[in-house]
């Protein structure tokens, strides 16, 4: 039948940037302090000789967040719901319980990037109590958030695009005041192995754990998160996108990875341009080895840059653990109900006890950091498995399963997880070997 005149418009859709949002809130998870350590690090190593190798992270964890995102929005519920009707509800709650551990896991690491930060503006005496005080206010404040917002997706939506903006133009600001050699960043966008790298397994030499990949496993793994990309499923659905919205979730998902690769892509050649053959294994180092190269202006700015970058996973990252576990057990999965706030609170109490911990006692961080890593050489292949058999499967997809090349690289992405998942867990035997002196 004709429509006539009286008949109601059509409900315009927003623009194209107003809808960019939930691959931006994985983007400012998967892109931390660590991340811009070991980026930087990389090019301080390296130059611009591995911005290939970053290109192909960025191009798997692409291809795993369209997937996670086109089987949201087109499934129209979250993974954990269809893995409960499709395989039954202990399964859900399996891959929950793993995100969720794996996020509480790593959730430390989030604590003492902002405490070492902290401790470098007091003088040594005050430090350990400064750093206490600094991230239990911290916590304090974002619990009491969780229980004040109403719209909590929306709220952090909001901050994470102006955050991400503030990152995108400090480091981009950084990158053109360091005048990099252009002939030589296009260069590094051809694979090729660098001649200064020694290809091998970790192994125990002067009774301490060598790995001489472990900077290009590091970026595989920070640049590639699987946990990130799994998640992705649920943003959609918390920005209340359904199968008529398939075109904006692969869209956004395709903006949140560019924006992560990019930003990492600039502090590779920023530090591969200023600092090369510099260590900088820390975020304080690294902007301190900056300051002479780059200006007290630039300087400046970085160190803006880097306030976003330390907080932003902070609270988003606590929130996917404890989202995740409340999906998996089939209590209400959407970031403002109840039980993932609960969650959420456990996620963020655990981390700042471990990290509080090791502040107190003085423990290395690369001991903590061993039950992390356990954690992911489980959760790493078994998500990543779990949404290449969702975006095949046709009772989820339909006729929008995967095609040939997201098939591809999708195999790939599985083969590189479970990789590094075997080369994690043979690093972390070395380590319980060394601990324990069975070595």
């Amino acid at each position: 039948m004709a429509q006539t005149s009286d008949s109601p418009p059509a409900a315009a859709r927003p623009p194209w940037w107003r809808s960019i949002g939930p691959a931006l809130i994985t983007a400012c998870v998967v892109f931390g302090p660590g991340s811009l350590v070991i980026n930087a690090n990389v090019g301080a190593t390296y130059g611009y000789q591995l911005l290939w190798l970053l290109l192909l992270a960025g191009l798997l964890m692409g291809t795993y967040m369209t997937m996670s995102a086109r089987a949201g929005v087109t499934a129209g519920a979250t993974h954990f719901a269809v893995l409960a009707e499709a395989a039954g509800r202990p399964v859900a709650a399996l891959l929950g319980l793993v995100l969720c551990l794996t996020c509480g896991a790593f959730q430390f690491s989030n604590n003492l990037a902002v405490a070492l930060a902290v401790g470098s503006l007091v003088p040594a005496p005050y430090v350990l109590a400064t750093q206490l005080s600094a991230i239990v206010t911290l916590n304090v404040v974002l619990i009491v958030f969780l229980f004040q917002a109403r719209h909590i997706f929306k709220t952090i939506e909001a901050i994470m695009k102006v955050m991400v903006g503030v990152v995108l133009l400090s480091f981009l600001l950084n990158v053109f005041l360091a005048r990099p050699d252009l002939p030589g960043v296009m260069a590094g966008l051809v694979p090729r192995i660098p001649s200064e790298l020694s290809l091998g397994i970790p192994a125990i030499v002067d009774g301490a754990v060598k790995d001489p990949l472990v900077l290009l496993a590091s970026l595989m793994g920070t640049t590639f998160s699987v946990a990130g990309a799994f998640f992705q499923g649920n943003l959609v659905r918390e920005k209340g996108w359904g199968p008529a919205d398939y075109d904006r979730g692969v869209g956004d998902a395709v903006a949140g990875v560019c924006v992560l690769t990019l930003v990492s892509a600039m502090i590779m050649v920023t530090a591969g341009t200023v600092i090369l053959g510099t260590s900088a294994d820390n975020l304080a180092t690294l902007a301190l080895t900056l300051r002479p190269l780059l200006g007290v202006t630039a300087f400046y700015v970085f160190c803006l840059g880097l306030i976003p970058v330390a907080l932003n996973p902070f609270l988003i990252n606590a929130m996917i653990g404890g989202t995740a576990l409340a999906d998996g057990l089939g209590l209400p999965g959407r970031l403002s109900d109840l039980w993932p706030r609960i969650f959420t609170v456990v996620v963020l109490v655990a981390g700042l006890a471990v990290a509080s911990m090791g502040l107190w006692y003085r423990i290395p961080p690369i001991h903590l950091m061993i039950f992390g890593q356990a954690l992911t050489v489980i959760g790493n292949p078994l998500m990543a498995a779990t949404l290449l058999w969702l975006a095949n499967r046709r009772g989820t997809m339909g006729d929008r399963r995967n095609g040939l090349a997201a098939n591809i690289l999708g195999t790939l992405g599985l083969v590189v997880v479970l990789l590094l998942a075997v080369r994690m867990l043979w690093f972390v035997y070395l380590r319980i070997s060394l601990l324990s002196g069975t070595a």
